[in-house]
């Protein structure tokens, strides 16, 4: 597990360069165990790569990854990551999507792009999603490592679709993670390797936005119910700052017959009064 000064060091990367790698964050058992989940799934549920050239027609994407296999869950958990996408945003943020991605020998490169640009805000905006990037494979110059334009974060503009730009190719070896503001331009490099690339996306955001995935909709409740506690907040069985995504004031994670977390913040504005009121006695 990181320490504090290792975690604080991350987050400022993020928030200087809009990126920073954790080199060999998950041991090697993990990164072939999840390897070979990916792989079980392709086969038994027969599915083939996207439909849209955006997303790769060479391109294994497997969304809802939580409902796939026990082993995912503890990736979006895991404690060499996840204390810095809370220290860049806080503790009660969200998990917005987690899909697999698994570049084919052959996949063209995909277009400078950022994952904020659909969000009516003006850039450059403070961090509103970060996204993990896990390396299954060694990223390599040649096998479809993220291109990433570094500083991008903080342009007052998003790339134009298609056009090209200078940008550097995000090399590590397996088992390493990169945080990077999802507002930072970024894109798939292109696989002229003989092999594919595994890798993961796993995306947060902060608590009073909508996720990227539906994951109350999309994973059944009996799935949910066996999380640990952690992964059910993340996935929005949670109320952020006591107010956002309550259920007639109660914590939507009473439907999965966890005592309630915090109290709603009207509740526990009178608690403090009536706290308040009792110190003065």
């Amino acid at each position: 597990m990181l320490d504090e000064a290792t975690i604080e060091a991350h987050a400022q990367r993020i928030r200087d360069d809009g990126y920073t790698v954790i080199e060999r964050a998950a041991d090697a058992t993990l990164v072939e165990g999840l390897k070979q989940a990916v792989l079980r799934i392709e086969r038994e549920h027969d599915l083939g790569p996207a439909r849209t050239s955006f997303e790769g027609f060479k391109t294994l994407r497997v969304n809802n990854l939580l409902t796939y296999d026990d082993l995912f869950w503890e990736v979006p958990l895991h404690d060499n990551v996840l204390p810095v996408v809370e220290r860049v945003l806080d503790k009660e943020c969200l998990l917005s999507s987690f899909c697999s991605l698994v570049l084919g020998p052959g996949q063209e490169a995909q277009p400078m792009h950022e994952d904020t640009q659909l969000i009516p805000l003006p850039r450059p905006h403070i961090p509103i999603t970060i996204n993990a990037i896990w390396a299954l494979s060694d990223f390599r110059d040649d096998n479809g490592a993220t291109r990433i334009v570094p500083g991008s974060h903080k342009f007052d503009r998003s790339p134009e679709y298609g056009k090209e730009y200078d940008a550097v190719t995000a090399t590590m070896p397996a088992g390493s993670v990169m945080l990077f503001d999802s507002a930072l331009w970024h894109a798939g490099g292109a696989n002229v390797s003989s092999e594919r690339r595994f890798a993961f996306s796993c995306a947060y955001c902060w608590g009073w936005m909508r996720q990227q995935e539906n994951l109350q909709l999309g994973i059944p409740r009996d799935t949910a119910m066996r999380f640990p506690r952690r992964l059910q907040e993340l996935c929005g069985y949670s109320v952020y700052k006591g107010q956002f995504g309550h259920i007639d004031n109660h914590d939507p994670i009473e439907l999965l017959g966890r005592e309630r977390g915090k109290r709603m913040v009207w509740e526990a504005t009178d608690v403090k009064k009536a706290r308040m009121a009792e110190v003065k006695q």
